[in-house]
């Protein structure tokens, strides 16, 4: 794992060479990071990241031999606390929210800049769940739209039903703690007793929960 003077790994999932290829480029002349596996296919990922650990995966939707979505879900039984980050062209809701679903951290599209990218790759690595804009206002408006669920809501405090908004909202625990004005292992105190209080073992549980509630 990457420290503050670390490069953080990274590794890419896409079947396109050209887009591998550019954006290992890009990862590589950017300070602070560094591409160490390039992937054309879900079962060469499986296989090869074990070896390359890297920190943070970006994974493509549109494979030749299976969805990304189930990538993510083989990766994520594999290694547990791999960041795996949606990078596509597709922002349909239906691939949205089951990439979170299958265990990914996050999700964006292929036209951001290579500056947000790394922005997302560090949120994603440092405990955030980052998404391009256009995504974040489908999570939202599919969150504003939903039946809510009181027995759900009900068992949060004021507290932890603004943390859990915060998730919603692809915040980092340190972006969390700035604008609710508390310290980060306060955040994370208030994201255990969530998780509990849920059922869910991760933020993504957490924010389709949320979703699916309205919470």
């Amino acid at each position: 794992m990457a420290t503050s003077t670390e490069k953080i790994y990274v590794s890419i999932v896409d079947d396109d060479g050209k887009v591998r290829d550019g954006i290992s480029w890009l990862i590589n002349t950017t300070e602070g990071f560094k591409c160490v596996g390039s992937y054309a296919s879900c079962a060469e990922a499986v296989k090869a990241i074990e070896n390359d650990l890297p920190d943070v995966v970006l994974m493509d939707i549109g494979m030749p031999d299976q969805s990304g979505i189930e990538c993510v879900e083989k990766l994520r039984d594999e290694y547990p606390d791999l960041k795996i980050l949606m990078l596509t062209n597709y922002s349909d809701d239906d691939r949205i929210f089951n990439s979170l679903r299958a265990g990914a951290v996050g999700y964006l599209l292929k036209n951001s800049s290579i500056d947000k990218v790394c922005e997302a790759i560090k949120e994603a690595f440092h405990g955030g769940a980052p998404m391009s804009s256009e995504v974040a206002k489908r999570v939202l408006s599919y969150f504003h739209g939903q039946k809510r669920t009181a027995s759900l809501a009900a068992d949060l405090s004021e507290r932890e039903s603004e943390v859990l908004k915060a998730l919603t909202e692809g915040l980092s625990d340190k972006a969390i703690a700035d604008k609710l004005f508390i310290s980060i292992p306060t955040v994370r105190f208030h994201l255990k007793n969530i998780y509990a209080k849920l059922h869910v073992n991760s933020r993504s549980e957490a924010v389709i929960k949320a979703m699916q509630n309205k919470m």
